[in-house]
């Protein structure tokens, strides 16, 4: 059997037909020889169905990234996996989906624990794989921290009869018996020790599965603890905060930190304001997130280019049969920007 740091021998398989859910970024200095690229990809949700049956249209969005992510010129120094490789967390969809990402020709690449890979047994197997579930990392003069920003009380995590009840209520994206997320006291001490070691002008880009801001509780686009972060992270010059999870375009500005998600490989979620079936109780936002196309089912999937200049990051997202966007940072107006369908001009989110 393959193994995850083998390649896929099959490569006629990887060629892509569309454009594709990945990210790839790229950070500017002074000196061009400083510059360099990374790509992100996310959310993929392989869901085994038997035995080595899987569903095909997950498995093709990922198998798509992959290829895209091997064409891309210049090559990026490294992958970042933004978390729920799996569905229902099992072993089967792990290896499945760690299967297909070996394929990836980048010298290394760094993963995010997302819900469907921790909540059948607290991350156990994703461990064995994959390595710690939040660490830190330098690279060409930027500090990179992963954070395992889903976790929940242990009351909660420990009151189910099994894992599989566990992940199937935190599956769902509007189950009621579900519970917030949160970094966690434990994490945020390292965290806070990690960074007191990084000089406050270096740039800083920290990685999650969940927003690290509270956006919508009822699906869970919320971190329960996420002002508690933000304080750690604003001594900072400047913070770049990236996640998946949400399945949509999204940016925003706190203070110090910009907000952009990233979209998934699997399939988009609509966005908060548009779902009629719960109270709208999102905060006010620095910009309104617009969808393009609302109406086209495959509109929050896609990939993005996004470059980083002084920690500041301007995405462009290539949405497959619709027109670019592009979310940029303006200076004057201190928040990210959407260029061409932003309507809001309020003043930057200083609290929720």
């Amino acid at each position: 059997m393959t193994t995850r740091r083998n390649f896929i021998k099959n490569s006629g398989l990887l060629l892509a037909g569309s454009v594709l859910p990945v990210s790839l970024i790229e950070l500017s200095f002074a000196k061009t020889s400083d510059n360099f690229t990374f790509a992100y990809i996310s959310d993929s949700h392989i869901q085994q169905i038997k035995g080595n049956k899987f569903v095909r249209n997950w498995d093709r969005g990922l198998i798509r990234a992959v290829a895209e992510t091997n064409m891309m010129d210049p090559k990026p120094d490294f992958v970042m996996y933004g978390g729920d490789i799996a569905q229902l967390g099992k072993k089967a969809e792990l290896d499945h989906g760690l299967e297909i990402l070996s394929g990836l020709r980048v010298p290394e690449t760094h993963y995010v624990m997302g819900e469907h890979d921790y909540y059948l047994d607290l991350g156990e197997y994703w461990e064995s794989q994959l390595g710690p579930q939040y660490y830190s990392f330098d690279h060409k003069g930027v500090h990179f921290v992963v954070l395992n920003s889903i976790l929940v009380d242990e009351g909660w995590t420990n009151k189910w009869a099994s894992g599989e009840e566990r992940m199937g209520v935190m599956a769902g994206l509007d189950d009621p018996r579900g519970s917030p997320f949160m970094v966690g006291e434990k994490q945020r001490k390292w965290l806070a020790d990690d960074l007191e070691k990084v000089n406050k002008d270096t740039p800083l880009v920290v990685f999650s599965h969940s927003p690290l801001q509270k956006l919508f509780k009822n699906w869970n686009f919320w971190t329960e603890d996420a002002e508690q972060v933000q304080a750690i992270l604003k001594p900072f010059k400047t913070v770049s905060v990236m996640y998946g999870h949400v399945h949509q375009i999204q940016y925003n500005q706190i203070d110090n930190i910009s907000f952009n998600s990233v979209m998934a490989t699997a399939w988009p979620w609509p966005y908060p304001k548009t779902y009629v079936q719960a109270p709208n109780m999102m905060p006010k936002l620095t910009v309104d997130m617009n969808r393009a196309d609302p109406f086209f089912e495959r509109d929050a999937t896609g990939w993005q280019m996004i470059d980083v200049n002084s920690g500041r990051l301007s995405v462009d997202f290539f949405l497959p049969e619709n027109e670019k966007r592009r979310v940029a940072f303006n200076a004057a107006k201190g928040h990210p920007e959407d260029v061409v369908y932003a309507t809001n001009t309020t003043a930057a989110q200083k609290h929720y």
